[in-house]
């Protein structure tokens, strides 16, 4: 006789086949009912939440350390064990740019607190020297801290290099003012040649509130743009963007307090967009493999695959190399010895970059050495200018907003 299981007899409720197991085979419906109590609902999500962990452990060191393996799994029909290509590349893309964007904010606060400590606003530090040379010896060790400051802005740029640009012309304008009160009209031999160290406060005052106060004649008048066969809301969008783009576009190159908030927008709506763009050049990517390996007789769902997880393991990159840098600052203070080895993982990071997407590309297309590392550096450089040209439409977004 046959034993009785507990699908006997049961069937679907939305379609109304026979149940042979727990999901029906004619729809896929579970036979569990989605009304249970919060415990059980709990419980589910643990169990969710520890399978998706798991698939983590068996995902993220191959994309790490072995090129193109989770790609050949994924060909052979291996895949429940691992996560999803594009989820695992959406996943990684949001963690990499929102680390980066916190990583540059806090670079960017350090420096700007660091050019504020030199430079006290609210009395002229120049004011104790007696005597022109003592202003000047003054001056230069406070451009030389503020250089200091500068060689750690320039990874960063924006913001942080106009905060120090701030800091220093008011040092200069400092200095220019006490020796005037001291009777000399310059700064004479210091190193750096100031913006305008020979025009009085007041003078370069006045100069940057006509700046700031009268803009260029081509933000008074709004923009238009009319393209017939678009809809007239859309028209309405462009025309609000190219003056968006105008006025901030004049912000940036104008001294003023607009400036520095001009930076800031730019840099927090190119975050903003990057995601989008890097989704469109995934596809782009993959269409370059497909005509680069068009006599492999590959479809372009294959190449999209190797495109998704050299996507992924190029965001991973990026969230460990960010990662490392903010311990290797954060550490610096307290165990300066420990930067050294921080650093060389660092550089190994990098130049593993390379030789793991052209290793992946010799695993998966299995062809010879010579040809794959022709076809790399095509790949390569083609990606780069597409790259290269989207970066510079994500600015282009992020100033019209």
């Amino acid at each position: 006789m046959k034993p009785l299981t507990s699908h006997e007899g049961l069937h679907c409720a939305n379609c109304g086949v026979p149940m042979h197991g727990e999901f029906c085979h004619a729809c896929g419906q579970s036979m569990h009912s989605v009304l249970k109590p919060v415990h059980g609902m709990l419980e589910e999500t643990v169990e969710t939440l520890l399978h998706i962990d798991g698939r983590i452990v068996h995902t993220v060191p191959p994309l790490l350390l072995k090129p193109g393996f989770l790609t050949l799994e994924y060909f052979s029909g291996r895949r429940v064990r691992y996560i999803a290509p594009f989820r695992l590349m959406f996943v990684l893309c949001l963690l990499a740019l929102f680390v980066c964007h916190l990583r540059i904010e806090n670079m960017n606060t350090q420096i700007d607190l660091g050019a504020k400590t030199v430079v006290k606003t609210t009395a002229n530090p120049f004011n104790a020297a007696t005597t022109p040379a003592a202003v000047k010896l003054s001056l230069q060790q406070k451009l030389s801290d503020l250089e200091q400051a500068r060689q750690a802005a320039d990874a960063v740029g924006g913001s942080a290099k106009l905060a120090l640009d701030s800091a220093e012309h008011t040092l200069r304008q400092q200095a220019s003012q006490r020796l005037l009160v001291l009777g000399v009209g310059s700064l004479g031999d210091v190193a750096l040649s100031p913006p305008s160290a020979t025009s009085s406060p007041a003078s370069s005052a006045t100069s940057e509130d006509v700046h700031s106060k009268i803009p260029d004649a081509t933000l008074t008048k709004p923009t238009r743009i009319e393209i017939p066969w678009l809809p007239a809301f859309f028209n309405k969008r462009l025309s609000r963007d190219a003056d968006h783009l105008k006025a901030n576009v004049y912000a940036m190159k104008h001294d003023g307090p607009g400036r520095q908030e001009a930076f800031d927008r730019l840099q927090a709506n190119f975050f903003s967009v990057l995601p989008q763009t890097m989704f469109v050049m995934i596809p782009l990517f993959a269409l370059l493999l497909k005509l680069f390996y068009v006599f492999r007789r590959r479809l372009y769902m294959e190449h999209l695959i190797v495109a998704l997880h050299s996507h992924a393991y190029l965001f991973l990159s990026l969230l460990l190399g960010v990662a490392i840098s903010a311990l290797s600052s954060w550490v610096a203070p307290h165990a300066a010895w420990v930067t050294h080895p921080l650093s060389w993982l660092e550089w190994v990071l990098v130049l593993w970059v390379p030789a793991y997407l052209l290793i992946m590309q010799k695993r998966v297309y299995r062809q010879g050495w010579p040809m794959t590392v022709l076809k790399f550096c095509c790949v390569g450089w083609c990606y780069l200018w597409l790259l290269t040209a989207a970066l510079i439409i994500a600015a282009v977004l992020g100033l019209a907003y």
